[in-house]
């Protein structure tokens, strides 16, 4: 699918630098909002001009002479456009104007390899993954400006340096969201979302080469917090008389007992309250992220919030909850934490952690079961939860090894008693 692009081409006189009431002849390409001008070759007196049709005004044979080369140049401004549009999928003024002075090989950039990205791909990706993809390219291009000096770059000059160079880049970038650079694994993600878009190159046969083909990404293993029962439960009962504190709890209690993440939570709706098989209130809906299908049952806390922002004013009308960003609820998560005494940065995404590993994978609920619950695409991204089977295996082994003292313990006690 190509997007529709605005194209346009216009004359125009300029009398800069020029103090003999003379005028040179510029025509202009405009490609949505972006523009380039390109000198002619002739120059007339200023009042020889008519600016509302761009022409040359009189029936002289210079005049004549002049408007015919301008058609001339409008339309072999045109056919450029055409043929440029035929075979790529982003155009700039400045391609097209290199094409009609037979400049230009025809090589794609990275600014039409991020148009066909983000043009074939927003279909099958959120508006926020969509987000982050466009943030990758905005650093890109800030990368080719300050290494190359440039304000695009060919794909056919792309190599392993190219990606060294972006990855050094990322590390010493200080995003205006970020206290301090960037992560590693925060470098990684943009790397990753680089090399997506160069292996769609490739498939497409605009280069030939991948530069990725000896470049690792290395990702660094992070343990996901997640919320213990007791602190779970001090969330739970805490109250106070601050709304705004109020339906923060409850948003992020409800996840916990959902693991429905921000975004889902917020899109929620009466219609996505259904009646389950077991004559129960469920949850069915999609995941923003995946597009995945996930039905839930709700159980008692998760329900009781539903119930008790029923008839609340901030509710907006069809929704189950209150609007708030994500943001300002991860603020507001915090001040909670601290009035409960909880040291762990929380966020609210920490609570679909929680239900991973509190609330359903230490209680014996299969991880098949846990990942269609998530929405998961692959069984692989649930199992990272996994680790909370270890603990719980620790605790089990725990309590045997003490049914096996306490039995060692009679044994011996009932036979020193038959000694006797």
């Amino acid at each position: 699918m190509r997007t529709r692009s605005t194209f346009s081409i216009s004359f125009w006189i300029s009398t800069s630098r020029r103090d003999d009431d003379t005028a040179k002849i510029y025509a202009r390409i405009t490609i949505d909002s972006q523009r380039v001008n390109l000198s002619l070759k002739y120059t007339i007196p200023v009042n020889a001009w008519d600016r509302k049709v761009s022409r040359v005004i009189g029936r002289t044979k210079e005049a004549q002479e002049i408007n015919t080369y301008l058609k001339e140049v409008e339309s072999e401004l045109f056919q450029c456009y055409r043929e440029l549009r035929s075979r790529l999928p982003h155009i700039t003024p400045q391609m097209v104007k290199a094409h009609y002075f037979g400049e230009d090989d025809g090589q794609i950039t990275m600014t039409a390899l991020f148009e066909y990205h983000n043009t074939h791909s927003a279909h099958i990706l959120s508006k926020a993954t969509l987000s982050h993809y466009k943030t990758t390219q905005k650093y890109l291009l800030k990368y080719i400006k300050k290494q190359y000096k440039c304000d695009d770059y060919k794909l056919s000059l792309l190599d392993h340096p190219f990606i060294v160079g972006f990855e050094t880049f990322l590390r010493k970038l200080h995003p205006l969201h970020y206290h301090g650079k960037l992560s590693n694994n925060g470098a990684m993600k943009h790397i990753q979302r680089l090399r997506k878009m160069i292996t769609m190159a490739v498939h497409n046969e605009w280069i030939e080469k991948n530069p990725f083909q000896k470049f690792k990404v290395r990702m660094e293993k992070k343990e996901r917090e997640f919320l213990t029962l007791k602190e779970l439960q001090d969330i739970q009962d805490y109250h106070t008389v601050i709304e705004r504190l109020r339906i923060v709890k409850d948003l992020f209690v409800f996840s916990c007992y959902t693991g429905i993440s921000y975004c889902d939570v917020m899109n929620l709706s009466e219609d996505n309250i259904v009646m389950g098989i077991d004559g129960k209130h469920w949850i069915s809906t999609k995941r923003l992220k995946t597009k995945n299908t996930f039905k839930l049952p709700l159980i008692g806390p998760a329900l009781s919030i539903i119930k008790r922002y029923q008839y609340h004013p901030k509710r907006k009308t069809g929704k189950l909850f209150p609007r708030i960003s994500n943001q300002k609820l991860n603020s507001y998560l915090k001040e909670v934490a601290d009035a409960c005494g909880i040291t762990k940065n929380i966020t609210f995404h920490m609570a679909r952690h929680t239900f991973a590993t509190t609330i359903t994978l230490s209680n014996g609920v299969p991880i098949e079961t846990v990942s269609k619950i998530l929405g998961h695409t692959r069984l692989a991204t649930t199992q990272i939860y996994a680790r909370v089977l270890d603990r719980k295996i620790s605790e089990d082994m725990r309590g045997l090894e003490s049914i096996l003292d306490t039995k060692l313990s009679d044994s011996i006690a009932a036979k020193e008693k038959f000694s006797f």
